[in-house]
């Protein structure tokens, strides 16, 4: 993909503020994304965020279309700028238990419940989530969209990104700090060789061990 001229890159992100626009009469707009739905291991991070409506901010995008380098600066800058970011976890156990999408479901709500101030509209990518009593607009290919969305899915890959590479070392052996608990050759092999450790889900990895 070609490299956007700075003027491009300030049209595009014009265009990342579209569904902020169109609800500006809400004073606290917050997206929200997750990170880990598909690993075979470590939890799902979910991640709201509320930024400030005269935000200036560049090379904001869904987190698989930015360079590594590129998250970790966006992701200081977010957190240092943002009115409200709000962490949700849930564990690999808790995955299996009650399955990824209430999972997911479930991280999401935990991280809205930390937003101070409380948000009065919710940007989703892609979902309706149930249990909140705030207004919902679920966006497909949000984090492409919506530069609130795409602002959470860059926080919640760099916080989910790092924890794996901390668990890499808590558990060696499947390449965590690599493939972040997808399931590459390297991870196969490990769980082949080693079978599962406490932070795979069980639910994932059957046809493996």
């Amino acid at each position: 993909m070609p490299r956007l001229t700075l003027e491009q890159e300030r049209e595009r992100m014009e265009k990342m503020w579209q569904f902020e626009r169109q609800y500006s009469d809400c004073q606290y707009i917050c997206g929200i994304d997750e990170v880990g739905r598909g690993p075979f291991a470590g939890p799902v991070v979910a991640c709201a965020v509320i930024l400030p409506k005269d935000l200036d901010i560049l090379y904001v995008n869904d987190s698989k279309k930015v360079t590594p380098k590129r998250r970790e600066l966006l992701y200081d800058e977010i957190m240092e700028k943002a009115v409200a970011v709000g962490l949700g976890y849930a564990t690999s156990a808790r995955i299996d238990e009650i399955n990824i999408l209430q999972a997911t479901y479930e991280a999401m709500r935990e991280a809205i419940g930390q937003l101070n101030p409380r948000p009065d509209l919710l940007l989703n990518d892609a979902v309706t989530i149930p249990e909140v009593d705030i207004k919902q607009v679920p966006i497909i290919k949000g984090d492409a969209k919506s530069v609130s969305i795409a602002a959470a899915s860059i926080v919640a890959k760099v916080t989910r990104d790092r924890l794996m590479v901390e668990y890499d070392e808590v558990f060696p052996g499947y390449d965590f700090a690599g493939n972040k608990g997808y399931g590459t050759a390297a991870h196969i092999e490990g769980l082949k060789k080693l079978g599962p450790c406490p932070i795979h889900r069980r639910s994932f990895i059957h046809n493996y061990i």
